[in-house]
């Protein structure tokens, strides 16, 4: 039903194209460079229309006319970043797109002062610090003019930047949405929309026009907001629609495979991006970070090389190069080009998580803090940098603090194994036995990544004496490692099985004992114990009289556990 839904909406896909090519040039007018790339790339992406079909040029008023002289020539300043020589030749101009052109100027002016200020006296730790002067007089400026109904789509969206920027958030919400209903093509004004929504109930609150860009909008939220399976399935819908060829789609996707893991798939759809788009840089920190994580250091070293060859001034080519020195150990080099990331964009998130997880390699944990709380400021949304906090003040030995941004994390991601465990341990720590417990299990339910989550718990359980439990637990995580396929580097087998040999040798399990303590052998430091068992369970058996049907005897009395632990079989498994 949806499907049909989505495929009459996109029915006509050349009035799509139409629209596209419209606003294209009615952003490049206005020196909105980043939105009139998406809806090129977008365009690219659909079939060529004929000369017939393409769309006429925009009606041309008399206050266009007017204005044209002095348009043009400080469209000419504002291209060369002459931002304060623009808005004088354009103060006093009576038309739309001139009015717009006069406040963009001052804010991109305002903006290009405070980078300028700050980029050699203080470090990017310290950017935050430094504010845009002339945001106040736009405010009031632009105020008065929505007050009156004279702001256009795209002022409207500049008013909604100015909002944010001064931390008038409800307000900024507003104003992008009124932008979105007067303009519905403008995607930066959907994106600037999109960084604001802080969960699923805000989005749905939200009163948005009913147009085909609020699919990818849609799509764009939902793999904000970790809700990977709905995202994917609306990337799908495009892509039938027919924007399959969509270089945009298949980076968001891999994007997507990449926020829940799916490693090789991210990095085959990366692969895939780069074929197509050999000279892309967009996303192409997020292909360094899986390259990072499956440490496939040659690629990562050629993906650096590459991207400093078509510009090494990018924020993604620093952060490239941060994660290739990170990989390599060179945690100072790594942090030196988080840093120069910063300083060409200070709200570059990849980049403020990335430099805290360096300054915690270097034990700077002050440092590191710093970084994470500035992740957050850009975007509240990003669970790594509540987690990297979490992980911070562990070091620290604050567990109240700990579980306070553990339990952000584990909210932006319900489903990570990780931040349960960590939790879990939070919990330990305040000896809030039971909610530990929860929290393991909870991890080991949802498909723990890194195989922690038994151990810890059934090391909880034998701490409080919760013999069969613990049994329970260590007898299922070595299934549970087994079965994967591959050894672990932290895999503590020998542990589990030390206590699997002793447990089932209490309660006269003799076979199974023995099994684990010949297991145990296998192991250099449970290889000790595991000879010793089996001594004592030599011992025992000797002392027993024949008949077999006596050994197991004394376990159908009322002190036998009500929850014995089936017997393991561990011969099917092989270390």
């Amino acid at each position: 039903m949806k499907m049909a839904a989505l495929c009459s909406e996109f029915g006509n896909l050349v009035q799509i194209k139409k629209q596209l090519i419209s606003v294209i040039s009615l952003s490049k007018e206005r020196g909105l460079l980043h939105s009139s790339k998406w809806a090129s790339e977008l365009a690219f992406a659909l079939d060529r229309l004929p000369k017939d079909e393409l769309p006429p040029s925009h009606p041309f008023t008399e206050e266009d006319a007017q204005d044209l002289d002095a348009l043009t020539l400080a469209k000419s300043y504002f291209d060369l970043k002459e931002y304060d020589r623009a808005a004088y030749f354009l103060k006093g101009c009576c038309s739309q797109k001139a009015y717009f052109l006069y406040m963009y100027s001052r804010y991109l002016s305002g903006e290009k002062k405070k980078d300028d200020e700050t980029v050699d006296s203080l470090g990017p730790l310290e950017k935050g610090q430094v504010r845009n002067e002339a945001l106040r007089e736009l405010r009031v400026e632009l105020s008065k003019k929505h007050n009156a109904g004279e702001l256009d789509g795209f002022t409207l969206y500049l008013y909604g930047v100015v909002l944010r920027k001064l931390d008038l958030l409800k307000e900024a919400v507003e104003v992008f949405v009124e932008a979105i209903h007067t303009l519905p093509l403008h995607w930066g004004a959907w994106l600037e929309l999109s960084n604001l929504v802080t969960n699923i109930e805000m989005l749905k609150s939200l009163s948005l026009p009913d147009c085909w860009i609020k699919d990818f909008f849609m799509a764009h939220m939902y793999t904000e907001l970790q809700m990977i399976k709905e995202a994917l399935q609306k990337y799908q819908n495009l892509i039938e629609a027919g924007f399959s060829k969509s270089t945009y789609i298949i980076s968001q996707i891999a994007v997507a495979y990449h926020n829940i893991r799916d490693i090789d798939q991210a990095l085959a759809l990366f692969n895939e991006l780069r074929e197509q788009d050999p000279y892309r840089i967009d996303n192409m920190d997020t292909f360094s970070n899986l390259l990072y994580v499956k440490s496939m250091k040659p690629e990562l070293s050629y993906l650096a090389h590459n991207l400093v060859e078509i510009d090494k001034y990018r924020v993604e080519t620093c952060c490239v190069i941060g994660n290739y020195y990170s990989l390599r150990s060179q945690h100072e080099k790594a942090a030196l080009y988080f840093q120069r990331a910063l300083k060409l964009n200070p709200r570059c998130l990849g980049a403020w998580t990335l430099m805290g997880h360096e300054y915690m390699e270097m034990k700077n944990t002050s440092a590191a803090i710093q970084a994470y709380r500035h992740a957050i400021e850009v975007n509240k949304r990003d669970y790594r940098a509540w987690y990297g906090l979490g992980q911070t003040y562990e070091i620290l030995k604050m567990p109240f603090y700990c579980l306070y941004y553990y339990r952000k994390a584990h909210q932006l991601r319900p489903n990570d194994s990780r931040m349960l465990v960590a939790l879990g341990e939070s919990y330990e720590k305040l000896t809030q036995q039971l909610e530990a417990k929860k929290c393991y299990w909870r991890a080991y339910s949802v498909g723990d990544v890194e195989k922690m989550a038994l151990l810890k718990l059934a090391k909880l359980h034998e701490q409080l004496n919760e013999s069969d439990d613990a049994a329970q637990c260590y007898m299922l995580y070595i299934q549970d490692i087994f079965s994967c396929g591959e050894q672990l580097e932290h895999a503590e087998v020998s542990t589990a099985l030390r206590y699997l040999g002793q447990y089932y040798f209490k309660n006269k399990l003799y076979d199974e004992a023995s099994l684990c303590a010949q297991r145990c052998c296998d192991y250099n430091d449970a290889r000790e114990e595991g000879k010793a068992l089996l001594r004592q369970i030599s011992q025992v058996r000797d002392q027993i009289e024949t008949p077999s049907a006596d050994v197991f005897a004394p376990l159908s009395n009322n002190n036998t556990p009500a929850r014995r632990v089936s017997p393991l079989n561990l011969i099917s498994f092989t270390p």
